[in-house]
């Protein structure tokens, strides 16, 4: 068995960092998911509202698809970096900043004339993202006990899986009704409104230690957190392969308007809100590691079933597996990552995060490569290969720590 690193920066295993009494533990977990809330639509955005951008601003299905894969990568590189530049910094200081940065960014997405002055934006909006995401999990990770953690990183996540039921469908349809400017607009919105909320929710003088160049090293030469880093940008590459163009394929292949296109999304996000909820309940007793292979699996089914697909019922069914799976196995990946190694969790979760938006940036990006050659005939199984390399990994991990916390 390849051991985990020892805890050392962070208190032991059964304390926490104590939240004031005038601000419960409970408000601000719910904040943090406002904030993954937030994040989560600003992230999907692209993908939702991405038909009536391609018309609007005259560029392909493909072109389009790369405000995904760009930005995702601006993400993959800034999570870590941004990790280790902001070590020492009050959390309640840079979680509001993080979300403010990421509302400005997207309204000034939506003032931008052109895709050529789209991207960069764009691009530089995410980091807000690279830095919200790993920092809530790592510093909600130190102020709850050890039995809880998992939960408490599984539940922050909710917040992305509100995002799937209530911000993807709502950017498909604002997009299709009133045009792609006003669904970035309104991620400005609702990052907003998740700044203020964190700001009165996180206690100041939360300052984790700063990770050293030991701490980076210890995580880069462990095997079995590197592997879990590998599953992923795997299964995440696996996700984007098809997920970043569901949106003009249900309205090209499946032959859908728009008001089933929102519903269509709206289904996966609920089935998919369900996952994370049933998660919540049930992480804890299985183990994070069990409840990841477990996601996979249902995400490999349904994207093994996608050529089966017909019309909006058959789409419907075959998304149910994918659904449950998807934001409940991020959010299982993320609670592992947190409790393998507590004293590395800044270092684990902004690798992790970095991993899922590589996973992003490559699914994005193979996806709309090979659209170029043959349409969207060889996205399943391309999408299938890399889902099958991130549940062998997941597989050899729980076998390596068989008995850990967290496995």
């Amino acid at each position: 068995m390849t051991p985990l690193a020892p805890a050392a920066t962070v208190p032991p295993s059964g304390e926490a960092l104590p939240v004031p009494a005038a601000r419960s533990q409970r408000s601000l977990e719910w904040s943090l998911a406002s904030g993954n809330f937030a994040i989560g639509c600003g992230v999907m955005v692209a993908a939702g509202s991405l038909n009536d951008l391609v018309r609007s601003l005259g560029v392909s299905v493909a072109v389009g698809g790369q405000l995904v894969s760009v930005a995702s990568l601006a993400i993959a590189l800034g999570a870590p970096l941004m990790a280790a530049a902001i070590g020492g910094w009050d959390r309640r200081r840079l979680l509001t900043l993080s979300l403010v940065w990421f509302a400005i960014g997207h309204v000034l997405c939506a003032l931008m004339p052109n895709f050529a002055s789209l991207l960069p934006v764009r691009t530089l909006a995410v980091l807000g993202a690279a830095v919200f995401t790993p920092q809530a999990a790592a510093v909600i990770a130190t102020m709850v006990p050890v039995q809880r953690r998992g939960r408490a990183i599984a539940f922050i996540f909710l917040g992305w899986s509100l995002s799937s039921v209530i911000g993807m469908p709502l950017h498909s349809y604002v997009g299709e009704s009133f045009g792609w400017r006003w669904a970035y607009a309104l991620v400005g919105v609702f990052s907003a409104a998740a700044a203020l909320a964190v700001w009165r929710a996180m206690p100041s003088g939360i300052k984790p230690p700063a990770l050293s160049l030991a701490a980076w090293r210890a995580v880069f030469t462990n095997r079995v957190l590197m592997a879990l880093i590998a599953v992923t940008a795997l299964s995440g590459s696996g996700q984007f392969t098809l997920f970043t163009y569901f949106a003009p394929y249900f309205r090209q292949v499946i032959g859908v308007g728009p008001g089933e296109v929102s519903l269509l999304f709206f289904w996966f996000g609920a089935f998919g809100l369900l996952g994370n909820l049933l998660l919540t309940r049930w992480i804890d007793r299985l183990g994070a590691g069990r409840c990841v292979t477990l996601g996979l699996a249902a995400m490999a089914l349904s994207i093994a079933c996608w050529p089966l697909a017909g019309g909006l019922l058959g789409m419907s069914l075959v998304l149910l597996p994918w659904a449950l799976g998807c934001f409940s196995s991020n959010s299982a990946q993320q609670a592992r990552a947190g409790v393998a190694a507590p004293a590395l969790a800044g270092a684990t979760l902004a690798l992790n995060t970095s991993a899922i938006y590589l996973g992003q940036a490559v699914g994005a990006a193979g996806g709309g490569a090979l659209m170029a050659i043959s349409g969207y005939s060889l996205l399943p199984a391309a999408g299938f290969a890399w889902m099958a390399a991130a549940i062998l990994i997941s597989v050899w991990i729980l076998r390596q720590t068989r008995g850990t916390a967290g496995a």
